[in-house]
């Protein structure tokens, strides 16, 4: 795909979540851009987590249901599959966040196909720019071949990169062992590479309910809006500036625009619609965006968090893409799940990084040190501990040996490590890089009175159930044949930017 010498962003108002007429906005938008889906049309949504625990954090069945209808209506004859795909959050099946979030009936009504990305086979996808962070990438089967890509995100804010609105969105084209692969501290970087696998064609983002101040568990925000486009940078490009931010203070965006992947100047992006920028602006002021210090974030809370940078501090001095966002959204969840939660926590104190300042704990108080660059050495309650880093160059971390990680896995282990600390008076240490937010939530949980969201009887049901089905059907692939399929994104045509001249 060549990217748009000028390309166009849409802004049209919306102000419910009525499939008919969503279908009609986002028909015009896609003639009002000459665009026609073809072959096989794979549509993304961001369904990160979802009901009911999460109702703010996914593009809503609704929306995707206009989308999918538009897409129909506006397809030429050589259509042969229209699906959504979609890699949910970490450890958690992707089933039971497309039944949380209601998108089953909708394909039902539909008749669109849909993948758990984590089941299907994954291609390998080499790399060749000089900025990369390894050789190649691996994406889901659906991603590799699809003819006409469409992304459908929700607008929302961050902890990690300040926003996530279409670019970032491709996190979710990944499974989840090669997910956390350079999701640290160079994660802006690690977004940026993935833009290298396909660029849509089409981009239509549920800004109708925006999601302010994270990720998970957004606080909801009217902002009536359908947003529409032809290529990724000028799309953020648009959104940021209606939040007011300069997009290239976002270094995903940045990053992708300096690679020739589309402008960020207004001037070069053509902005149409029924909703000037100024109207868009003024529906999002005092939005909240994301990139809170872990420090800052449990200031008054039972939790003292301490930071030091990561494993190349001249980088910088914080890893934004790892640990210290992951805990953030871990206590936000458990808020949502347990309104005790806060007064349920004991005194912890949790370490990120190579932190060199004291630990204030007293005796009985608990220490974890999260990650494998944590590094420390000092008294803790008037006893030495040096705390070594496990941290090992990106380098050695080769995709096609890395493992999914295991929820019910995670809970043997966390728990065992918490049992122990308390046995002994000795810190916890969590390994990973990153340590995911269901493992940071687990810490959480064995270390206080809060309830375990995934064993309480509302959710244990539905989520073994998703389980279940996730192992069986990954089981059956491979009985099938090799999980690893290889084709060469070169084969595919658009795996570098072109700008057309």
């Amino acid at each position: 795909m060549k990217i748009p010498a000028r390309p166009k962003v849409i802004l049209r108002h919306c102000d419910s979540y009525d499939p008919g007429a969503i279908r009609r906005i986002v028909r015009e938008g896609l003639d009002e851009l000459g665009l026609r889906p073809r072959g096989r049309t794979l549509v993304k949504p961001n369904c990160v987590a979802s009901k009911p625990q999460f109702p703010h954090a996914y593009t809503r069945p609704e929306f995707l249901e206009g989308v999918l209808l538009a897409l129909r209506d506006r397809a030429d004859d050589t259509l042969e599959e229209l699906a959504i795909g979609e890699r949910c959050g970490i450890t958690v099946p992707t089933r039971l966040a497309f039944e949380g979030a209601d998108y089953y009936p909708m394909l039902k009504r539909t008749g669109v196909k849909h993948y758990h990305f984590e089941e299907v086979p994954q291609v390998e996808i080499p790399l060749s720019h000089p900025e990369r962070l390894r050789d190649y990438l691996f994406t889901p089967e659906p991603v590799a071949k699809a003819d006409f890509f469409v992304n459908c995100p929700k607008f929302k804010s961050h902890p990690w990169t300040t926003v996530t609105f279409s670019l970032k969105n491709y996190i979710g084209i990944q499974d989840d062992r090669h997910r956390l692969i350079d999701h640290d501290h160079r994660l802006d970087e690690k977004i940026a590479d993935l833009q290298y696998i396909v660029q849509p064609e089409f981009i239509a983002i549920d800004a109708i309910e925006a999601g302010e101040g994270r990720m998970l568990t957004p606080i909801p925000r009217h902002m009536g809006l359908v947003i529409m486009g032809n290529c990724q940078v000028a799309f953020d490009a648009v959104c940021c500036h209606i939040l007011g931010i300069d997009p290239l203070g976002v270094d995903h965006i940045r990053l992708a625009h300096e690679r020739g992947f589309g402008p960020v100047d207004l001037s070069a992006i053509e902005v149409t619609g029924d909703v000037g920028l100024a109207d868009a602006q003024a529906r999002a002021k005092g939005f909240k965006v994301g990139l809170i210090r872990v420090e800052k974030y449990f200031e008054g809370t039972t939790i003292s968090a301490y930071a030091g940078p990561p494993p190349e501090p001249e980088r910088t001095d914080y890893c934004w893409g790892g640990c210290p966002g992951a805990i953030e959204e871990a206590i936000e969840i458990l808020r949502q799940f347990d309104a005790q939660c806060d007064a349920k926590i004991p005194r912890i104190h949790i370490v990120f990084g190579a932190y060199d300042g004291p630990i204030d704990a007293k005796p009985g108080e608990r220490v974890i040190f999260i990650g494998d660059c944590a590094k420390w050495e000092g008294d803790i309650a008037g006893k030495p501990i040096k705390i070594e880093s496990l941290y090992k160059d990106r380098r050695t971390k080769d995709p096609y040996t890395a493992k999914h990680e295991d929820i019910y896995a995670k809970m043997v282990t966390v728990s065992a490590k918490m049992a122990d600390s308390a046995r002994t008076g000795a810190p916890v240490r969590l390994t990973g890089c990153p340590v995911s937010v269901a493992e940071q939530l687990l810490a959480l949980v064995y270390s206080s009175d809060v309830k375990n969201p995934i064993l309480e009887p509302e959710n244990a049901f539905r989520f073994n159930r998703a389980y279940l089905g996730w192992r069986a059907n990954t089981v059956a692939q491979r009985l099938k044949g090799t999980p690893y399929q290889i084709q060469g994104a070169a084969d595919r045509g658009d795996a570098a930017p072109e700008v057309e001249r």
